[in-house]
């Protein structure tokens, strides 16, 4: 019973990675991320996001249920990671803890 979250983690998983490029690519523009790691924080997330995104699109695609099921369950580990790492990259950003 592969795929009941793959459409979740894909769609959401795009969504963040849009909030991480707007965050990095503003930190860019304001010159913050030479006195910050808030920007290399959030290039993890984004990569990870990335990674994500292609492994749920995959278990949609692929044919096979065991293929289907892994790659769903490696793209469910990596997006609790980049989660987390956004979780962090807000709390910093709402609390102008920026070290």
């Amino acid at each position: 019973m592969a795929n009941n979250k793959t459409q979740h983690i894909l769609s959401t998983s795009s969504n963040l990675l849009g909030f991480c490029l707007v965050v990095l690519t503003s930190f860019k523009i304001s010159k913050f991320n030479e006195a910050s790691k808030i920007d290399e924080i959030t290039g993890i997330a984004c990569i990870l996001l990335i990674a994500s995104c292609i492994l749920s699109f995959l278990s949609i695609r692929t044919a096979k249920e065991h293929f289907s099921a892994k790659y769903e369950k490696i793209a469910d580990n990596i997006f609790i990671v980049a989660l987390l790492l956004v979780f962090v990259v807000t709390f910093m950003i709402a609390f102008s803890f920026i070290f």
